[in-house]
């Protein structure tokens, strides 16, 4: 909208008969004078509005836009009755506001629909509120009592009241149950739960379904809640009033009886209600009247169940129950019972009627007296008493008078025992009272209940006019304003009408006392008496039975028939007795006695509609309960004086443009004097007060008009400066834009005069060289054909001439070749002839000489010559045949080899020679050929003419293919253009989806993990809240003990009570022994009694112990389970390595046979395959020797497994069995280990070998069955282990025993004793080995005489014994090493003792020698331990925890200096194996720590100093345990300080709970100093001063915008936040838990802020946004300075930071409504739209959100799925973990300060 467009006319409300009001505007100016109003209504119809003449009375004016909706209808400028319905109206169906505040009084419409403003978060958010900084609810009202209760110790009331179906009772319910929340009870008894409780009962016996209302109360009830002084509920009251008993026996169409007669008859079907003999609510006559006996949405038989359930709760039982419902099913069957006439003057009752007899057997009466009494009556006169029959009506109304008696008395016995229920024994210091009754009643016929409905609210009217009245009066008095009496209606005129004497009340009881009293003739008296004496009694035109009274709401007839009977609620005497109305005058007369001693608070209950429609007004209706309720009369009180009320300070931030720079002064009073005196001239409109600015009616809506004209031209002003700014911007913009388009143009029009010049030269120089192309190509192609033709010819004429040179040189050859065959035949044929003739001559030759010694060797002296050096020629001649033999055999090779090369040449010349003969003949065939070649050429030649002739075809159609082929080319190029862009097209699809789905997983990877983190702190929490409900619960426990101390035992004097605390886990199953010894001690005087009262936690223990029993018995089954498994992994491994040895055997005996074997040819020794087959064995055996290796080193792990479970099944600490069980997961290592070797060896590597090798490996595999034979012995083997860890058990236990008798002897005894111990133990052992080493001696020797193999076998296992042994003596030396440390510190106790005893007594003399004097060790030789006497350890709890200041340690020290020092005295405790002493010092720290904080528990400082310093001796006992995650960033000399005996894990998850326990200690701290600061500083202080004025504001108090002096502010948060920094930095707190706690407190600002944002509808505008925002980012800017921006801490303010945006967005389109649902993603639903509902514009300029853009938003976000919840938890806090940080302060170089008190420590 334009800010200029102009405000038109006044803006008026006219009556109509539909809308009561409707909206109007003058469409021209009123003259004094005119006669009538030119209008337009809103729908644009113009009429014109007639005055009245004689009153000529103008009408209403309208407020502005900008005070419609104000959440305190007083704040309006105009009070009248249409401006409060509008304001109504608008709240109720615009926004969804169900409450609005009228003055004191809170208007509730019922919205007929469930609304999520009544959970615990919203309770919480009121408590502690004032009534006026909130938006209206039942909850501030009930705040607001409270408060007043217990700020001025007076009892208060709130009064309830309304229509049937306006919401009273769920009002008055809500009330109750705020109370019950807010102040808890003061016992055990749960006396709010039975307070609520009540609430069911009451409904099922006085509640019913109505015309108007499902469940609308049919008495008034008056619940007064006690309170103690700590103002806890101890008990409740409850009366009750005006019992409709009618109902009973009657129900008008469409209603119902008492919801309990329906919840009996549905739950009929019930074993228990068998007796009953209950049916449908239709089969009784009381029950079908109405006929509609369900009620849409409820079930009765759920209802009765609840019913019953709360009967218990309030302590009735079974038998009790059933008695009530006999006797509700008795007056059901009682209204069955039929009467027929007998004659006209009697009736009578049919023998053996069902329904009576059921009556009777039910309320245990006879049937004959009954019957007989029902149809007759008694007469008594002064003498006689008769009998007499009645006739059938008067019986009827007898037996229903019985009825509603019964009925009557059942209720009020229902009450009085709730009432029992709810009593205490407890003195009742106040109470609240909440008044729950039915409004003014106005039907078409109203008898005697509307009567008295309408009498109870003219008392209780007079007595809210009168506290109105009073209040305005203290109001001005209190502001010293000048007082006039104002004029208000007074109703008691009406109330002396009702109950003076002789008035209506009065002259119908002497009628009922009259014999023949009747209707008519009391009728009579009234109008004889004041028809013409009261004004307020009237006479109906038409009838003589009625009479009309002028109530205070509006004219009601009454019809006087019933009157009387009524009244009187006759019985008949014999059946029980009569009642009367007095009973109801003076219960009445009590309630206003007890109203009028109270505080009265009101609340005024509105039904918007007769139809139940969710949000749905109707006018009509509503100005009818609002005139019958007293609003519109405060309204009207309130406009009579000076309704406007604003404090000085609010009106200068509002109305400060109204004034000038010198109007301004220092005093801000004087400064709205001087404004005020110049703005409005008549001073009667406006008084100044002391605080507060008082204005008539309508005066602030001139300033708001004068306030709206001031900005309004301001705002022209600057739109016109604006408009001003933004032409010439774009002027200069235009032409600057002008000036670059010529330029533009000019440069365009050059550029393309040049490309046209460019172009032009380029044309030509293109036709220069495409004409020299032309001619250049016309040239190349004539000489290309030259240059063919003469390569044509030449190939032609080289052809010739190569063809006839190769004849020629073929020719040659074969001439060569013929003549070379030739000559070779003669030679061969030459040398046979020669070789022939010499071997005939040679043969003659030797023939001779054969001859020749034939002869000389028959010679004897040849012989013997020959025989001289016989021998010698033999050696030599076997010397010569051996070099022979070698000879031959080279020569042989040599002639093999010659064979093979003259066998290959034969070979190759026979090849050869055949080849020749074939070309001899090809020759010859192509001699003759040749002539044919000629005829071949020739016919070629022919071919090839025509070939060219066929090649020019060709040519041309391969030219018109091609240029065929050339377009399909390019239409294929085309296409596969279009493939790679579709391709491409498909690619980046692809590309995009595979990056969608990636995004997609990575997003549903990260939503994942958040929900896991989610569970994961989810866990957190609920450890933390268990644990905090721990504490809880032990501190409740703590104050009941010593209040029951108290109560049963008086203190004596001097006794000294010691607090029994309990931690979570350690605590309660360890025993603090010097505590005990000293409560023994201080609580010697204490009866039996304490015993009782211990008893409980007594209880607890044995629990416990039984649980750590089951715990033991559980891990001694773990344990015994692993040990088995460790067992089998033995035996397995004894398996392997078996298997290894014998694979060893058989390939050594392969590896003989292989070698002694006979074969010969390639298995001998040195061939090839005998080689490889060597080779693959040495290589198979070698690896066979590396996993022999690999088993030793794998039995060294089960050598040293098997220690480390012997040494944890001799450990003295019961707890750390745990570590146990999780060290013994090694042994499942180990077997995977040994699967893993055997794996190894059947692997490939050793299948892939010679046949002969897996023939070997097959046999190797049949050995495997041989192995299960001896597991046998393995099984013995295992039993003997088993039989010595049971020896190493009896040992511990036997030293425990030692110990045990050792730590009872003195000091020297002692250790001589330890030392007497240790070397029996040795000597045993060594007997022990040496009978063991004969024993296998012995052995050694049979093996060796029987078998090698198993003598083998048996120095194997020798060798493991010594390695065993040799491992076992490692284990004594360290033993040994441990022992002489312990005799080190023993003798150095002893020193010090002999010491102090020689100090004592000087005078005595001992055998020991003199020892020298203790030289201190220098400042490296520390270890780090602090040494400490068992009887100093109260006095170093009592020094360095109870008594500590953590300010001077803090300051003066260095950062968590208690932690380190306990953690000293307990590595000393853990160095001297003291289990006692550690125990004992642990139980002491984490007890004493509970005590302070216990103590200073609400002291930030303490409570963070104790945090930091348990978290740090928390990392301490972490680094040095000894485990390795622990132990990376520890130096060399940290790891030597590691605890060497004891495993503390289990006190680390003690201290763990317990720094929780302080974390949310600190919380609670950090939110109790926060907790006053966040709105005043967040919210409702300016911190842009001007951005924001207050609107105004009504009768109930605000809290002003403005800082006043001791508000609050943003500074104020921001110094509180750098003194919570700066405490937790001083006390080293550990900077991960300071991000955490900075994470909560930024959670807290947050909470609380939105939370009052969405429950205070002036802080939801434009401004405030900005305000907001502003806040928040000075706190980011914290964070900025102290490096905490990583911390989460942000993130928490986001659902604050995201409402902000939302006050300052747009919200009208739908564009608006989308960029809303994406922005606002922090935000639940229910948050979006309350804001929404709530945006109040500050400014005229501003609009409000219309319900179709909040529809759209609804709609949009339907699909969210959150929770419904609209408040954010302000309880929450988020699950705290504790990240290792380890120290690297050395502990040896640590120094006690003297200011601490603990010089009893010694440095170790």
């Amino acid at each position: 909208m334009d800010i200029l467009d102009d405000m038109g006319y006044a803006r008026v409300w006219i009556p109509d008969v539909e809308e009561v009001w409707r909206s109007a505007e003058l469409t021209k100016d009123y003259r004094q004078g005119d006669g009538a109003l030119q209008l337009q209504l809103e729908d644009g119809k113009e009429l014109e509005y007639k005055l009245d003449p004689k009153t000529n009375n103008l009408p209403h004016l309208r407020n502005p836009d900008i005070l419609v909706g104000e959440n305190d209808l007083t704040a309006l400028s105009y009070l009248h009755e249409p401006a409060v319905l509008h304001n109504l109206k608008v709240r109720f169906i615009d926004s969804k506001l169900i409450y609005t505040y009228c003055g004191i009084v809170l208007v509730a419409i019922n919205p007929y629909e469930t609304l999520p403003i009544y959970g615990a978060d919203i309770i919480n958010a009121y408590s502690g509120q004032n009534m006026g900084d909130m938006d209206p609810h039942i909850f501030a009202v009930a705040e607001e009592a409270y408060k007043q209760m217990a700020r001025d110790e007076r009892n208060q009331s709130i009064i309830v009241s309304g229509e049937s179906g306006a919401g009273k009772t769920v009002s008055a319910k809500y009330a109750m149950r705020y109370f019950a929340t807010v102040s808890g009870s003061a016992s055990e008894a749960n006396v709010e739960e039975k307070v609520l409780a009540s609430n069911p009962i009451m409904e099922s016996i006085g509640n019913a379904k109505t015309t108007r209302n499902d469940n609308s109360s049919r008495f008034g009830k008056y619940i007064e809640i006690g309170f103690d002084k700590r103002y806890h509920i101890i008990g409740a009251n409850m009366r009750t009033y005006l019992l409709e008993k009618s109902r009973v026996v009657f129900q008008a169409d469409e209603e119902r009886n008492y919801h309990i007669f329906y919840q009996l008859c549905a739950s009929a079907h019930l074993p228990e209600f068998k007796a009953l003999k209950l049916g449908k609510a239709d089969d009784f006559h009381y029950t079908k009247q109405g006929r509609n006996p369900v009620i849409d949405g409820i079930d009765d038989a759920k209802e009765m169940s609840t019913t019953r359930n709360a009967f218990t709760l309030l302590g009735v039982n079974e038998s009790y129950q059933m008695g009530l419902f006999r006797i509700l099913a008795s007056i059901l069957h009682l209204g069955n019972v039929e009467v027929k006439d007998r004659d006209s003057d009697s009736s009578i009752i049919p023998p053996n009627n069902g329904h009576l007899s059921v009556f009777c057997e039910l309320m245990g009466v006879t049937y004959q007296d009954m019957s007989h009494w029902l149809c007759h009556k008694k007469l008594k006169t002064a003498t006689e008493t008769y009998i007499k029959p009645i006739p059938k009506l008067q019986a009827i109304n007898a037996r229903d008078a019985l009825a509603k008696h019964i009925y009557a008395k059942l209720f009020n016995w229902i009450v009085d025992h709730v009432n029992k229920s709810l009593h205490s024994t407890v003195k009742q210091h106040s109470f609240i009272g909440v008044l729950d009754i039915y409004g003014f009643e106005t039907f078409e016929i109203n008898s005697f209940e509307q009567f008295c409905i309408n009498y109870a609210n003219e008392k209780l009217q007079q007595q809210f006019n009168m506290h109105v009245f009073k209040l305005e009066q203290e109001e001005y008095m209190k502001e010293q304003i000048p007082w006039t009496l104002i004029d208000f209606y007074d109703n008691q005129p009406c109330i002396n009408l009702i109950e003076a004497k002789m008035g209506i009340l009065d002259l119908l009881d002497e009628e009922c006392k009259m014999p023949k009293g009747s209707d008519d003739s009391w009728a009579q008296k009234l109008y004889n008496t004041h028809l013409k004496t009261c004004a307020l009694f009237e006479k109906p035109r038409m009838s003589n039975k009625a009479f009309i009274i002028q109530h205070f709401a509006d004219k009601v007839e009454y019809q006087c028939d019933g009157f009387l009977e009524k009244n009187k609620d006759t019985v008949n005497e014999e059946q029980i007795h009569v009642l009367k109305a007095s009973k109801f005058r003076n219960s009445l007369h009590l309630l206003m006695e007890t109203l009028n001693a109270t505080t009265p608070h009101y609340v005024r209950c509105i039904k918007p509609n007769d139809y139940k429609f969710a949000f749905t007004f109707d006018p009509k209706r509503a100005v009818q309960q609002l005139r019958a309720c007293g609003v519109l009369e405060t309204i009207r009180i309130s406009a009579a004086g000076f309704p406007s009320r604003w404090t000085y300070q609010e009106f200068f931030s509002r109305y400060r443009v109204l004034m000038k720079q010198k109007d301004v002064l220092t005093d801000r009073k004087m400064t709205c004097k001087n404004v005020l005196e110049k703005l409005v001239q008549d001073q009667d409109k406006y008084q100044f007060g002391k605080t507060k600015i008082f204005f008539r009616a309508g005066q602030v809506a001139y300033l708001e008009k004068l306030r709206a004209d001031k900005l309004r031209a301001a705002c022209i002003r600057i739109q016109k400066t604006i408009r001003c700014w933004l032409a010439r911007k774009k002027y200069l913009r235009m032409k600057h834009a002008a000036t670059t388009i010529q330029r533009y143009v000019r440069g365009y029009q050059a550029r393309c005069l040049a490309k046209f010049l460019r172009r032009t030269r380029a044309a030509i120089i293109i036709q220069k060289y495409q004409r020299m192309y032309v001619q250049r190509k016309c040239y190349k192609r004539k000489q290309a054909a030259a240059l063919v033709m003469q390569c044509i010819l030449r190939a032609y004429m080289a052809r010739q001439l190569y063809k006839a040179l190769l004849r020629e040189h073929k020719a040659i050859i074969i001439q060569k070749m013929v003549r070379g065959w030739l000559a070779r035949q003669w030679y061969k044929r030459s040398l046979r002839a020669i070789v022939y003739l010499q071997c005939c001559i040679r043969r003659m030759r030797a023939k001779r000489e054969l001859k020749k010694l034939k002869i000389e060797a028959r010679s004897v002296e040849h012989f013997k010559k020959l025989n001289i050096g016989m021998e010698n020629k033999i050696m030599q001649l076997q010397r010569r045949i051996d070099e022979q033999n070698k000879d031959n055999r080279a020569l042989s090779e040599r002639l093999n080899g010659l064979e093979i090369s003259h066998a290959a040449e034969s070979e190759r010349l026979r090849v050869e020679v055949t080849r020749l003969r074939g070309a001899e003949e090809d020759a010859k065939n192509n001699a003759n050929k040749v002539t044919t070649l000629l005829e071949e050429l020739e016919r070629l030649r022919k071919d090839l003419q025509n070939t060219q002739k066929e090649k020019k075809v060709i040519e041309e159609w391969a030219k018109t293919y091609q240029d065929e082929m050339e377009q399909m080319i390019s239409e294929l190029k085309e296409q596969n253009h279009l493939l790679k862009n579709e391709k491409n097209d498909l690619n980046r699809m692809i590309q995009e989806q595979g990056q969608q789905w990636t995004e997609k997983m990575q997003r549903a990877l990260k939503e994942e993990t958040q929900q896991l983190e989610n569970d994961l702190n989810e866990e957190r929490s609920r450890y933390q809240n268990l644990l905090t409900e721990h504490l809880r619960l032990e501190e409740k426990y703590d104050d009941l003990k010593e209040e029951i101390t108290l109560a049963v035992n008086v203190p004596k004097p001097g006794h000294r009570r010691t607090d029994s605390t309990h931690s979570s886990n350690e605590s309660e199953c360890t025993y603090n022994s010097e505590f005990a010894e000293s409560e023994e001690g201080s609580r010697g005087g204490e009866d039996v009694s304490k015993a009782i009262l211990d008893m409980s936690l007594f209880l607890k223990l044995q629990k416990r112990v039984s649980e750590l029993e089951q715990e033991k018995q559980s891990l001694q089954n773990e344990l015994d389970r692993r040990e088995e498994q460790f067992q089998r992994a033995r035996a397995r491994r004894q398996e392997l390595e078996s298997e290894n040895k014998k694979l060893k055997h058989h390939l050594n005996e392969m590896r003989q046979s292989l070698r002694g074997s006979p074969e010969a040819g390639s298995a001998a020794p040195g061939s090839p395959a005998y080689t490889v087959l060597l080779d693959q064995l040495n290589s198979s055996n070698e690896e066979l020797e590396v996993r022999k290796e690999e088993v030793l080193i794998l039995r060294s792990q089960l050598v040293s497994q098997k220690e480390a479970m012997q040494h944890k099944a001799t450990m003295t600490e019961p707890l750390p069995y745990i570590e146990d069980v999780q060290k013994l997961t090694d042994a499942k290592e180990i077997s995977q280990a040994y699967m893993g070797l055997k794996d190894t060896n059947r692997s490939p590597r050793f299948t892939r070998r010679p046949t002969e090798v897996n023939e070997l490996v097959s046999r190797l595999r049949l050995l495997e069955s041989q192995l299960q034979a001896q597991r046998r012995s393995h099984e013995n083997e295992v039993e003997v282990l088993r039989g010595e860890l049971q020896s190493v058990k009896e040992e511990n236990n036997r030293q425990q025993q030692l110990l045990a008798q050792n730590l009872q002897l003195p000091p020297e005894a002692r250790i001589e004793a330890s030392l007497q111990h240790e070397i029996t133990r040795l000597t045993n052992e060594n007997l022990v080995c040496k009978g063991s080493s004969d024993v296998e001696m012995f052995h050694s020797q049979e093996l060796h005489s029987d078998d090698p193999k198993e003598y083998k076998a048996y120095r194997i296992s020798m060798l493991r014994r010594m390695v065993d042994l040799m491992e076992q003596l490692e284990k004594q030396d360290k033993t040994v090493r441990k022992l002489k440390k312990q005799l080190k510190v023993f003798a150095k106790k002893i020193n010090d003792l002999e010491g102090g005893q020689m100090d004592v007594s000087p005078g005595q003399t001992t055998d020991e020698p003199v020892h020298p004097v203790n030289i201190p060790r220098r400042e490296k030789d520390f270890q780090g331990m602090l040494e400490y006497k068992k009887e100093d350890e109260l006095k170093l709890v009592k020094n360095l925890i109870l008594e500590l200041k953590p300010r001077g340690v803090a300051v003066n020290l260095i950062p968590g200096l208690p932690a380190y020092i306990l953690f000293m005295c307990l590595r000393h405790a853990d160095y001297v194996n003291d289990d006692q002493k550690v125990r004992s010092l642990l139980t002491s720290v984490i007890n004493s720590i509970k005590k302070i904080l216990k103590k200073r528990g609400d002291d930030f400082e303490t409570v963070s100093f104790w945090l930091s310093n348990t978290c740090r001796f928390l990392h301490c006992l972490k680094q040095y345990s000894g485990d390795d995650q622990f132990m990376k960033h520890n130096s060399p000399k940290q790891n030597d300080h590691c605890l060497s005996n004891f495993d503390l894990a289990e006190y680390r998850q003690v201290l763990s709970d317990l720094a929780i326990q302080i974390y949310q200690q600190l919380i609670k701290c950090m939110e109790n100093i926060l907790q006053p600061m966040i709105v005043s500083g967040m919210l409702e202080h300016e911190t842009i001063q001007g951005v924001s004025g207050v609107k105004p504001t009504g009768l109930r108090k605000r809290t002003s915008s403005i800082a006043d002096e001791g508000t609050y502010t943003l500074d104020s948060i921001i110094r509180q936040l750098n003194t919570f920094h700066s405490i937790m930095c001083q006390h080293g707190t550990d900077p991960e838990l300071i991000k955490q706690v900075v994470k909560q407190q930024f959670y807290i600002i947050g909470a609380v802020t939105l939370n009052n944002l969405l429950l205070r509808k002036d802080m939801c505008s434009w401004s405030k946004g900005m305000q907001i925002r502003y806040n928040v980012s000075q706190l980011e800017e914290w964070l900025r300075d102290k490096n905490l921006m990583t911390c989460g801490a942000k993130e928490t303010l986001e659902p604050l930071i995201q409402a902000a945006q939302l006050l300052q967005v747009k919200k009208k389109t739908d564009e608006d409504a989308e960029a809303i649902c994406s922005m606002c993603n922090a935000l639940s639903t229910a948050q979006i739209v309350k804001v929404l509902n709530l945006y109040t514009p500050v400014n005229a300029f501003e609009e409000r959100v219309s319900v179709l853009f909040i529809r759209t938003i609804q709609t949009r976000l339907r699909d969210r799925k959150e929770s419904p919840q609209l408040l954010m938890d302000t309880k929450l806090i988020y699950p705290v973990t504790f990240p290792f940080n380890p120290s690297s302060l050395a502990l040896e170089t640590i120094q006690i300060p003297g200011s601490l008190n603990l010089a009893f420590l010694t440095r170790v």
